[in-house]
């Protein structure tokens, strides 16, 4: 458990990552409350060094770390390292808030996504895990329609950027569109098939189902945040050439009647959502209007014609901030407080 303190001693795990190094700017940016900053990541990124403040901070083997020495973990390793990891800190009485998909269906493990279920970060808790980034910013924008009127059904498709698969995805969507465009092949290491130019709908798919393990994670984990395990709702993921932030299309089925003035006035009072929505003026949000941001954009709020008391609504958010490492940090924020 986290015990209250005025300062705290905070990790990052996966540092040099990109979740890791958006956590390191939103911690300078929201000014947590740290006494010792500690980064970790793998052998052959040891010794890399980041700024923090005035401070000049060297990335550390995470074989060598000393978990007695922290009290809040941040982690953005993938499952297989975090399940490795997490024990040790655990024992040494570290609280973690985990980015990677390890524990997030673990029934004792709260999945919270703080403006819809941020009462269960308490600190009697040890672990907590952190949301898919397509489920996080999807249940910010739909728990204030299902709060004023109960969403009996949601579809939605969503539009990934590559960022959400690394570093490596984001240099091969770089080298791809270039070896393209100067008429050359490109090649595949990262996906299976070109990103560049293209959109890829068929990864890590169970040949059974047919669902995609990002589809079967949307699912799970929205029933789990909203605490209703027949809650309907059906998913299917693009990965599309887009460098940062993931769009959704997403259409609900209220059982109260929603106007659009209605719907949109509920969005645009709810914490952490903006509302872009002018379809007279064009406006409505995009990937690039969210870079950097840390609220979820919904746009291009619309009835449904095909079923009774639907809608339609463009949700976008950047998929590093909100959809991990703000998150995170406003999981410890909650705890803290």
């Amino acid at each position: 458990m986290l015990h209250k303190k005025d300062k705290y001693r905070v990790a990052i795990i996966g540092a040099t990552g990109v979740v890791g190094e958006e956590m390191l700017e939103i911690l300078a940016s929201r000014k947590f409350p740290i006494e010792k900053l500690f980064l970790f990541a793998s052998e052959r990124s040891a010794g890399k060094t980041y700024s923090f403040f005035e401070e000049e901070l060297c990335v550390e083997n995470l074989e060598d770390a000393d978990f007695s020495k922290i009290d809040l973990i941040l982690g953005a390793t993938s499952s297989t390292l975090a399940r490795t990891y997490t024990p040790k800190a655990l024992k040494a009485g570290c609280v973690i808030i985990d980015n990677s998909s390890a524990f997030r269906m673990e029934p004792l493990v709260p999945l919270i996504v703080p403006e819809v279920n941020g009462a269960l970060a308490n600190l009697d808790q040890a672990i907590f895990a952190n949301p898919n980034c397509s489920t996080a910013q999807m249940v910010v924008a739909l728990k204030p329609l299902h709060d004023a009127a109960t969403i009996k059904r949601v579809n939605v498709t969503t539009f990934q950027s590559v960022s959400g698969t690394g570093k490596e995805a984001i240099e091969e969507l770089m080298q791809q569109t270039k070896a393209v465009l100067s008429f050359k092949e490109p090649e595949c290491h990262v996906y299976s098939e070109q990103i560049a130019f293209n959109c890829i709908v068929n990864w890590d798919c169970d040949p059974e189902t047919g669902d995609t393990e990002e589809e079967e994670k949307i699912v799970a984990e929205t029933r789990k945040i909203f605490d209703d395990p027949n809650f309907r709702i059906s998913a299917t993921t693009v990965r599309v050439p887009v460098f940062r932030s993931h769009g959704q299309s997403i259409s609900i089925e209220t059982e109260k009647k929603l106007s659009l003035n209605e719907a949109r006035a509920i969005l645009a009072e709810a914490p952490g959502i903006t509302v872009l929505d002018d379809p007279a003026r064009k406006v409505y949000p995009t990937p690039l209007d969210t870079v950097g941001q840390d609220n979820v954009y919904v746009g291009r709020v619309r009835e449904d014609q095909s079923t009774k008391n639907g809608l339609h609504l463009w949700v976008v958010a950047d998929n590093l901030r909100k959809g991990a490492a703000l998150n995170a940090i406003q999981i410890a924020e909650c705890l803290i407080q």
